[in-house]
């Protein structure tokens, strides 16, 4: 598919921080650089609004983290890490990411999507059928979803300039 790029496209933006910090952690034992990942994302285009979906811990110690996105001009949707009888944890934001996808798309001609995990293709396949919003992914290309790749209209791969996403990253 073709994608279109103006500057008067408006664009919102969908961080799914657990994702893009453990794939950054995994493939590159380093940190993502959040305002590079929110700079390509936008281009040239209106931003009209950036949220990311963080996680915090019972030490609390994320508040840095949560200040500098605050910073960049990245709003925060914050949920508390569930700890379940045995050890389990679960930290998930997918529903509550898609849901304001969903609300916010009437006011969009452009959702970018931060992730790489495929439980977002039902979004995009929703906003292709009933908001005609054009649903870009940016993310690590080598720990994302091939079906999140395939259903969107355009695909960022972070690993493709890993020393543009990441914080100190040496090769």
């Amino acid at each position: 598919m073709t994608v279109i790029k103006h500057s008067a496209q408006r664009v919102g933006v969908f961080i799914d921080a657990q994702n893009l910090y453990h794939s950054a952690k995994h493939l590159y034992k380093t940190r993502v650089n959040f305002a590079k990942v929110l700079d390509e994302a936008v281009g040239k285009r209106t931003l009209v609004r950036a949220i990311a979906y963080v996680i915090s811990t019972e030490s609390g110690d994320e508040r840095n983290f949560f200040e500098a996105l605050t910073k960049m001009g990245i709003e925060t949707k914050v949920k508390d890490l569930q700890i379940f009888a045995g050890g389990a944890k679960k930290a998930d934001w997918d529903v509550g990411m898609s849901i304001d996808a969903v609300k916010l798309a009437p006011k969009l001609d452009t959702i970018v999507l931060a992730t790489g995990d495929g439980d977002f293709v039902p979004l995009i396949q929703y906003l292709d059928m009933h908001d005609g919003c054009q649903a870009e992914v940016i993310s690590f290309g080598k720990s994302s979803s091939a079906k999140l790749k395939e259903a969107a209209h355009a695909f960022t791969d972070m690993c493709d300039d890993p020393k543009k996403f990441l914080i100190n990253y040496k090769e």
